[in-house]
C-alpha cells in the first residue's frame, strides 16, 4: 500500500507533467516564430550588415516575438520601439558619459523617465530601461556605439514582419471565449431553473455565485476581442474578417449586458425562496421561463463556436425563434396574476430576453416589440 504522502507527490507531479505539456502545445507556434525570429535577426545583421556578434539582434526579436497572452501587434511594436529606442539612447549617453556604475545609474534613471514620458505602457518602460542599461553595461561592439541600435532595428522589424504574415483567423479566439460564456450563461438559467421547480434556496444561491463568477470570461472576451480588432484592422491576411469581428463585438456588448441581468435575476429569485415567497405554480411557471431561455442561449452559444456560415446561420436562427417564444411568454398580466412577486421576477426577465434578442441579430426594437404588452395603470 502507498503511502498517502507518496500518492499525493505522484499525483501532483502528474497534473505538473499534463500541464507543462498543454503549455507546450498551446504555446508552440510562438515558440517557432520566437526561433525564426531570433535566429534570421542574428544572421542578417552579422552576414547582410556585416555587424560581428549582432546579439541585440537577436534579442530584441526574441523580447518583441513573447509569450504573454496579450502578444499582438500593438503589443509587439511597443517591445520592439522599447527596445530600439532604449539602445540608442544609451548610446546616446555612453559617448557622453563613458562607461561605470554611476553612468548606469544616470542611464537608467533618465531613460526610465524618458520611457515614462512617452508611453504608459509598463513592458514599454521595462524594455526601454534595460535596454539602456545592458548598453551601458557591456563593451561597444566594434562597428561603434550605434552599430547595436541598428541591430534592435532589425530584431523589432523581422519580429513586426513575422507578426503580419503569420496566418491567424482573429475570429477564432473570440469566438471561443463568446461561446463558452454563453453556455455557461445557460447552464446557470438552466440550474436556476431547476433550483425554483425543486424549491431549493441554497441551490439558487450557489447559481448567484457561479453567475457573479462569469466575469472572468467576460474580461477574457473583451481582451480577445480588442485583439482581434486590431488584427483585422492592421494585418493584410485578416482584413476580410473586419465585418464578422465587428458582429462580435455587438455580441459581446449584449452578452455582457445579458450577464448583468442574470446576476439580478439569481439574487433576486435565491432571495425570493428563502423565504418562500414563491408558491408551486408561481415556481413551475418561472422554472418553465427560465428552461425555455437557457435552450435559446445554448444555441446561440452553440452558433457562434460553429466555423461552417451555413450551420452558423442555422443555428442562430433556431436560437432566435427559442427566444423570440420565450419573449413572448413573458406576460406579468397572465402569469403573475395576483402574485407581485412572480410579476416581478417576470418583469425583471423581460430586459434579459430583450438582450438575449439583440445578441442573436435582433434590432432593439423588433425585440422589445415581441414582448407582451402591459396593461395601463388605469386599467
Amino acid at each position: 500500500m502507498k503511502h498517502p504522502a507518496l500518492t499525493r507527490t505522484g499525483h501532483r507531479l502528474s497534473s505538473r507533467w499534463r500541464a507543462g505539456l498543454r503549455r507546450v502545445r498551446v504555446s508552440l507556434p510562438k515558440i517557432v516564430l520566437a526561433t525564426v525570429g531570433s535566429v534570421f535577426s542574428y544572421w542578417f545583421a552579422e552576414e547582410v550588415l556585416g555587424h560581428p556578434g549582432p546579439l541585440f539582434a537577436a534579442t530584441s526579436a526574441l523580447i518583441s516575438l513573447n509569450f504573454a497572452s496579450t502578444s499582438h501587434v500593438r503589443r509587439t511594436l511597443e517591445v520592439a520601439l522599447g527596445c530600439t529606442l532604449g539602445i540608442a539612447v544609451g548610446d546616446l549617453m555612453l559617448m557622453g558619459l563613458g562607461h561605470g556604475l554611476w553612468q548606469a545609474a544616470v542611464v537608467v534613471f533618465a531613460s526610465l523617465v524618458i520611457s515614462r514620458f512617452l508611453d504608459s505602457g509598463v513592458v514599454f518602460s521595462m524594455q526601454f530601461g534595460l535596454q539602456a542599461l545592458l548598453v551601458v553595461l557591456l563593451p561597444a561592439p566594434p562597428g561603434g556605439p550605434f552599430t547595436r541600435s541598428l541591430d534592435a532595428v532589425v530584431g523589432g522589424v523581422v519580429a513586426l514582419i513575422l507578426i503580419a504574415l503569420w496566418p491567424r483567423d482573429p475570429r477564432r479566439a473570440p469566438a471561443k471565449d463568446l461561446s463558452r460564456l454563453l453556455r455557461t450563461v445557460a447552464g446557470i438559467l438552466r440550474d436556476l431553473g431547476t433550483s425554483v421547480a425543486a424549491d431549493d434556496a441554497q441551490r439558487a444561491w450557489h447559481t448567484l455565485v457561479e453567475a457573479r463568477g462569469t466575469q472572468g470570461l467576460v474580461d477574457l472576451s473583451a481582451r480577445e476581442l480588442t485583439e482581434a480588432e486590431e488584427l483585422a484592422r492592421l494585418l493584410p491576411t485578416a482584413r476580410r474578417h473586419r465585418g464578422e469581428v465587428a458582429g462580435l463585438r455587438d455580441l459581446s456588448r449584449q452578452a455582457d449586458l445579458a450577464v448583468r441581468n442574470v446576476r439580478m435575476t439569481c439574487r433576486r429569485t435565491a432571495s425570493l425562496m428563502s423565504y418562500g415567497a414563491l408558491d408551486p405554480a408561481a415556481r413551475a411557471s418561472l422554472s418553465e421561463l427560465l428552461d425555455s431561455l437557457a435552450d435559446g442561449v445554448a444555441l446561440l452559444g452553440a452558433s457562434v463556436a460553429e466555423t461552417s456560415p451555413g450551420a452558423r446561420d442555422r443555428l442562430r436562427a433556431k436560437a432566435r425563434d427559442t427566444l423570440v417564444n420565450s419573449a413572448a411568454a413573458l406576460d406579468p398580466d397572465r402569469l403573475g396574476g395576483d402574485d407581485p412577486q412572480l410579476t416581478g421576477l417576470l418583469m425583471q426577465l423581460r430586459p434579459l430576453a430583450v438582450d438575449l434578442l439583440e445578441a442573436a441579430g435582433v434590432r432593439h426594437e423588433e425585440a422589445v416589440a415581441y414582448l407582451p404588452s402591459l396593461r395601463s395603470v388605469g386599467d
